[in-house]
């Protein structure tokens, strides 16, 4: 009896692929769509286009599929799944974009910076989120987004604290408005304060979180100013693992009424796709994936995102983001402005301390 789940595994593998084919086809289709918008306009990439396109089908959904329940119920299951599963399989494969070599290169350099606006963005999230009486977990996706990267962390924090499509899908847009904002603004202020191109790339790397919105900020301002841009925005995803680690922990000690958390139980919280990300930037560092793989494993991390906030945007509760109003959005822009004056101050001191 104890074989019984082997022997059935590959007939309920060969079930549950049929079950959620429909509407992973979907997903894939608008990731297409996305995926060209993005070439055709870098700095809106692949993961805004998805979300805004999965929105509006949720919207015209319910017209389309009222005469045909049996088709809206077939494709449902498919779209849960992307926007789960394969949201985690994305985030395991973004570990392909880093290695110990890449992380060394920006080392002390980019630390001090990196943690510090990491810390007063996340206490300014929790501050303003009171202040302002946003809902708990969209100030969380908020504040990691901004303090992070974008919709990467948002991606990687969402499962872990239990966010609603809604969320995720509110917390994505807010986070990619400035981002947009920053591409036209940060150039001036680097220019204004004449940086030169290494430091004007730490510094959109560190407050600039989307990579496309990153390259195109540090592009516009000098080419030389890119390659570091974006390896500094790179490392800035290894800060999704303690911060999602850490969330599991709250969650936990939120849902056991304060119990004690043993380390055994703390263990067990780390999500399975933070695991494989550490495992595939290890493997990654060993420099044992030729090139070409690499390249496509990091297209396909953009592009398993991309299908995933496709899902998202198909599951969105348009009427919860009505509710959410205003005040999410201005928590973002305050975020954001006090990111970047965190990077700026953060930046100044280092280079004055070090003379």
């Amino acid at each position: 009896m104890q074989l019984s789940p082997t022997r059935t595994l590959p007939s309920r593998l060969l079930v549950r692929g049929a079950d959620v084919l429909p509407g992973v086809l979907v997903t894939a289709a608008i990731a297409v769509v996305s995926t060209g918008i993005g070439a055709l306009v870098p700095v809106l990439g692949s993961a805004v286009p998805a979300i805004v396109l999965g929105v509006l089908l949720s919207v015209i959904r319910p017209r389309v599929m009222a005469r045909h329940d049996r088709a809206d119920a077939r494709i449902q299951p498919g779209i849960a799944y992307s926007g789960k599963f394969l949201l985690q399989l994305a985030v395991v494969l973004l570990g392909v974009q880093l290695s110990v070599g890449s992380i060394a290169q920006v080392g002390l350099d980019s630390l001090p910076i990196m943690l510090t606006t990491l810390a007063v963005c996340l206490l300014g999230a929790w501050a303003l989120g009171r202040m302002l009486r946003t809902e708990r977990r969209l100030t969380t996706l908020i504040g990691v987004g901004t303090g992070i990267c974008g919709a990467s962390a948002i991606a990687a924090v969402a499962p872990v604290i239990g966010a609603a499509s809604a969320e995720i899908a509110y917390a994505v847009s807010t986070i990619f408005l400035f981002n947009i904002l920053a591409v036209v603004v940060f150039p001036l202020i680097g220019h204004a304060l004449s940086l030169d191109p290494h430091t004007f790339g730490l510094f959109a790397g560190t407050a600039v979180n989307d990579t496309s919105s990153v390259v195109a900020a540090a592009s516009v301002f000098s080419t030389a100013a890119l390659g570091y841009a974006v390896v500094v925005k790179l490392v800035r995803t290894l800060m999704i693992i303690p911060i999602s680690v850490g969330l599991s922990v709250m969650e936990a000690h939120r849902s056991t009424d304060g119990r004690r958390l043993t380390g055994r139980r703390v263990a067990k919280l780390v999500p399975w796709f933070l695991v494989g990300f550490v495992i595939v930037a290890l493997i990654n560092s060993t420099g044992i994936i030729p090139d070409a793989p690499r390249a496509v494993l990091v297209q396909a991390s953009v592009f398993l995102i991309t299908m995933a906030l496709a899902g998202i945007g198909l599951s969105t509760d348009i009427p919860a983001l009505r509710r959410a109003g205003w005040r999410p959005l201005a928590l973002g822009g305050m975020l954001w402005v006090l990111v970047t004056v965190t990077a700026l101050g953060t930046i100044a001191v280092t280079a004055a301390l070090r003379g």
